[in-house]
């Protein structure tokens, strides 16, 4: 394995008072500080021939110790080429937002909004052809993951101007039409919320405010194939919290909203539910009687350390009801499908269970649900590792059939990180592949295998 350091800044090490540093800069949570390219990975096991592409996965690595939270960190995405059976290379790259280079600020002194500024720290996503770096509060950052690149910052992406609001970090694409669907919350000033949808070849066709009463913490929503379903929880937005400006208000209620496709500025319809927080929607889907059935990792307040746990709500259109369900009291977080059955009724979905800044080290492993029988089987990493999210990787065109969980995965007690390959028809099973990184992968968020293209 051969490493080099790639130009450009790097990040002054986080030397903070004597006094023990933030959860969210200790440990696995804090920062690297430079970036690396890295070819010839070493390989445990066998690395799938059909797996072409990178694993990419982004997440905050802020550069100084002044960052107020784990959500507030400067993007970094992480990312290993495979190729031919091998593990081709490592880099991890900041996205250079403006943010990043000028210092730019999401809103001025007189309040005007900046949508190019913010940290694209949550997700990378590809549609259209184009790779993109993610976050909430901002327009995407489009990145350049062809083979033979470095994982540079091309620029902000606004949908040729059409994109007039900050984008979500968790877009859904659907199978069928190849359409992204998306939103984007706003706080301050109406409307608070926007649904967007762009088609496959990534035109923004559909823009349309959605009425809420307040600003709300919206961070995910479900996609079937008919309908587009909102939630709008307890986490308001109040300007005068430091750090995070939202709080939760359980007097506010909490409500999800059904949108037609078909029909995208028509009316939404609102059905109560308990008062609860999701972060991340597993999947959703129309059942034989209509029903809307989704799938969440709820949890009871907006609290990191309280436990989420797979959660099923079922939306009766015609009885004008939700009937609430607890699926399973393991906790986990970051539930996942096979993408190619999003909004469609997947049989299988898988979630982590690994740690937060708050709660501390909890058994590290992934878990596997057979939503139709109700199943479950999981793999544990072993002691003192834990795993991130794991992505799907199909091994060929029948979705939900055979493929790889892959995931970065954390080794405390050796203080580096690997990329591990699971089959996720045997996931309990040991790894197909462990590829040995140069460095610790700091944890973050969400990630994706991105295939090269075809042709």
């Amino acid at each position: 394995m051969t490493t080099t350091h790639a130009t450009g800044p790097t990040a002054p090490a986080l030397v903070g008072p004597a006094a023990a540093p933030a959860p969210h800069l200790a440990g696995n949570f804090a920062p690297v500080t430079e970036e690396l390219t890295a070819h010839e990975l070493p390989v445990t096991g066998a690395v799938p021939p059909e797996l072409t592409g990178w694993y990419l996965r982004n997440g905050p690595n802020p550069r100084d110790a002044d960052s107020a939270h784990w959500f507030f960190g400067d993007g970094m995405v992480h990312g290993v080429r495979l190729e031919g059976g091998k593990a081709v290379s490592y880099r991890n790259r900041w996205v250079r937002t403006s943010t990043f280079t000028d210092g730019a600020r999401l809103r001025d002194e007189r309040g005007n909004a900046d949508l190019t500024a913010g940290v694209a720290n949550t997700h990378v996503v590809r549609h259209a052809g184009r790779t993109l770096a993610l976050v909430e509060s901002s327009f995407p950052y489009e990145l350049d993951c062809r083979p033979g690149h470095e994982l540079e910052t091309v620029g902000p992406h606004d949908f040729a101007g059409r994109l007039t609001t900050a984008m979500t970090a968790h877009p859904k694409t659907c199978p069928t039409t190849g359409e992204l669907h998306f939103f984007g919350y706003a706080a301050g000033a109406p409307p608070y919320l926007t649904y967007h949808r762009a088609d496959a070849e990534g035109t923004l066709v559909v823009s349309r405010p959605v009425d809420v009463p307040r600003s709300t913490m919206m961070h995910d929503f479900h996609l079937t194939a008919g309908h587009v379903v909102f939630m709008d929880l307890p986490v308001v937005y109040n300007s005068r919290v430091s750090g995070m400006p939202f709080v939760w208000d359980p007097e506010y209620g909490a409500r999800l909203g059904v949108l037609r496709r078909d029909d995208p500025y028509g009316a939404v319809r609102w059905f109560s539910i308990d008062p609860c927080y999701v972060f991340h929607s597993m999947n959703a889907y129309e059942d034989a009687q209509g029903r809307i059935v989704l799938y969440v990792s709820r949890y009871p307040t907006f609290e990191l350390k309280s436990a989420p746990t797979l959660w099923r709500w079922t939306v009766d259109l015609v009885a004008d009801k939700v009937v609430e369900e607890q699926i399973d009291d393991q906790s986990g977080e970051f539930p996942r499908v096979d993408d190619r059955l999003a909004g469609l009724d997947a049989r299988f979905g898988h979630i982590t269970r690994a740690e937060s800044p708050e709660s501390g080290p909890i058994p590290g492993a992934l878990v596997r649900y057979d939503l139709h029988t109700g199943t479950s089987v999981r793999h544990d990493f072993g002691p003192g590792r834990t795993p991130g999210e794991a992505a799907f990787a199909p091994a060929d065109d029948r979705p939900g059939g055979p493929g790889w969980l892959i995931t970065y995965v954390y080794d405390a007690a050796k203080d580096t990180s690997d990329l591990v390959i699971l089959d996720a028809e045997d996931i309990s099973a040991d790894p197909v592949a462990t590829v040995h990184l140069p460095r610790r992968v700091p944890y973050g968020f969400h990630g994706n295998w991105i295939p090269d293209p075809v042709g």
